[in-house]
């Protein structure tokens, strides 16, 4: 059975793109499935001074209070690690990705763990498996210069690892939203015949 971890970012629970997207792109990838959903429009708590002083602790040495603080962080950590596929819902809000994600990239990333720097640079930890990215935006087309939402993100997940990424774009529903979202549906039929 394959598990697939579902990551919605969208603040919108009805009418979201990104939400209807990843429902389709999942039930296409097969049957034979285990899903976990993190929603992080439910919530996800801010990087501050105790967060980072506990992943900055060896955790040998971490006080009850540091291991409680990071237990979120270690959830969503160990989501990551489990499964064998991601799909992310990713919107574009004002040119980059919702708070709720780059709340989550924070607490993803913990040096020792999810990377480690190298003499040669940055080296992702988390195993290479394949991740869908659905963009969705409003006005920005995916990929150009406006979009600092999935270039972040792409960036972000190669430097834990994960280097496999297909981004499927919704974009500029606000310009033709019937054919742009037609035009994503076909694009998420497409990328799980390949995967299939």
């Amino acid at each position: 059975m394959t598990k697939i971890l579902r990551i919605d970012s969208s603040a919108r629970y009805e009418g979201s793109a990104s939400r209807e997207l990843g429902t389709r792109l999942i039930e296409r990838l097969g049957p034979d499935t285990d899903v976990t959903v993190r929603d992080l429009a439910d919530g996800v708590p801010l990087l501050s001074d105790s967060t980072l002083a506990a992943m900055w602790t060896p955790e040998a040495d971490r006080t009850p209070d540091q291991n409680a603080e990071l237990s979120i962080a270690d959830e969503f950590i160990a989501e990551i690690v489990e499964a064998d596929t991601v799909v992310i819902g990713l919107p574009i809000y004002n040119f980059g990705p919702p708070a709720a994600m780059k709340a989550w990239a924070d607490l993803v990333a913990r040096a020792g763990v999810t990377f480690q720097y190298t003499a040669t640079g940055p080296e992702g930890l988390i195993a290479n498996k394949p991740v869908y990215v659905i963009v969705a935006s409003g006005g920005v087309p995916v990929g150009s210069p406006m979009d600092l939402s999935s270039t972040w993100l792409t960036t972000f997940l190669g430097f834990i690892g994960l280097t496999d990424v297909t981004v499927i774009a919704a974009d500029q529903l606000n310009v033709d939203p019937e054919g742009a979202l037609a035009a994503a549906r076909e694009r998420v039929d497409q990328a799980t015949l390949v995967a299939v």
